[in-house]
């Protein structure tokens, strides 16, 4: 992600932030423009600082603390591009839901930061079956929610952002990384298969390398759970689940390039260059001065690999696990490099 800063006073600014610390001024966001931008008040709306020739007002749910995008002053919605996506969202009575769906609404206006930046077609469901919306549901007492996708409906179980639920969740099920932000950049993935590849020409292209997603789903996640993953996993996928199927292997590569993309993006803001002390450091150096959202695969790739390694040693240097924990394998490479040709 960018750097963002005030417009006003140059104050280094968070994407979620809603004032600026120095100057006092109120913080949007313009998804048009991918900037945060300081606001002036200008009777009922907003003039924006980095956009001045318009007048803007916050999203609706902005009044929940969930949401700080922009949406013009005259348009007919009342939630921005983001929010409108919302099909359900939790009771917000009880204080607990609210605090937790702040916490997925923050993870889930980050991805739309990226499909918005890499122009992945997004439509409503009230406008096309086909459309996307997410369900973001809490554990009623006749059962639990599964996080998942169904027909364009990503369902998110509140509960994932309980940090301890959460922990408990990753342990249970052996994974090396479990965020909001990864479920929302999985789950969106299969949304996106079926708009890109489904009933695309490289249809066989992605059977050649993720395998025949026809196979019968729901035995294999049987399968998967039952005798886990090949022992050789590790040499052909990027997480131990993305072996159970090949939508899975699909989603998670799919989260994976997300992953990529965003992060490089935020090293390319703070100039990071990576150039190790040591002997055979060659291959181990980077400088991020490109825009990964643009770049070939190659050079994502090139430059990935220097900067986990570097980040997963200064997290181990803290004692705390791996930023990364995660190895790609030339068998992913090439498949994050299909996912880089589809999207762009």
């Amino acid at each position: 992600m960018k750097l963002f800063e005030c417009q006003h006073c140059g104050q280094p600014l968070y994407f979620e932030n809603t004032r600026c610390e120095s100057c006092g001024r109120w913080l949007g966001y313009l998804p048009e423009q991918a900037t945060v931008t300081a606001l002036d008040e200008e009777g009922k709306a907003w003039r924006a600082l980095a956009e001045p020739k318009g007048l803007y007002r916050f999203c609706a749910n902005a009044e929940h603390y969930v949401c700080n995008w922009l949406i013009a002053a005259e348009a007919e919605d009342i939630l921005c591009s983001a929010c409108r996506h919302n099909r359900i969202i939790p009771d917000l009575s009880i204080a607990s839901n609210l605090l937790n769906w702040r916490k997925v609404e923050l993870a889930k206006h980050r991805l739309f930061y990226t499909l918005l930046l890499l122009h992945l077609p997004l439509t409503l469901k009230p406008q096309d079956p086909n459309g996307l919306a997410f369900d973001i549901l809490a554990a009623p007492a006749s059962g639990p929610v599964t996080t998942g996708h169904a027909g364009g409906v990503v369902t998110i179980n509140l509960a994932e952002a309980d940090d301890v639920e959460r922990e408990r969740q990753r342990n249970d099920m052996a994974e090396p990384y479990r965020t909001l932000l990864g479920h929302f950049r999985h789950e969106i993935a299969h949304y996106y298969w079926d708009h890109l590849i489904k009933d695309a020409p490289h249809i066989s292209e992605f059977r050649t390398l993720f395998g025949d997603e026809r196979q019968n789903y729901q035995q294999a996640l049987q399968q998967h759970y039952a005798g886990g993953p090949p022992q050789d996993w590790r040499d052909h996928f990027i997480s131990a689940y993305a072996s159970s199927h090949p939508w899975e292997d699909f989603a998670e590569t799919w989260a994976h390039y997300l992953h990529m993309v965003d992060t490089l993006e935020t090293a390319r803001a703070f100039g990071l260059r990576v150039h190790p002390r040591v002997t055979s450091g060659a291959d181990l150096a980077a400088e991020i001065d490109f825009d990964p959202y643009r770049a070939p695969i190659d050079r994502i790739v090139d430059a990935w690999l220097p900067l986990t390694f570097a980040v997963n040693s200064m997290n181990r240097s803290m004692g705390v696990p791996d930023l990364y924990p995660f190895v790609l394998s030339p068998s992913v490479v090439v498949k994050l490099s299909f996912i880089h040709a589809c999207i762009h």
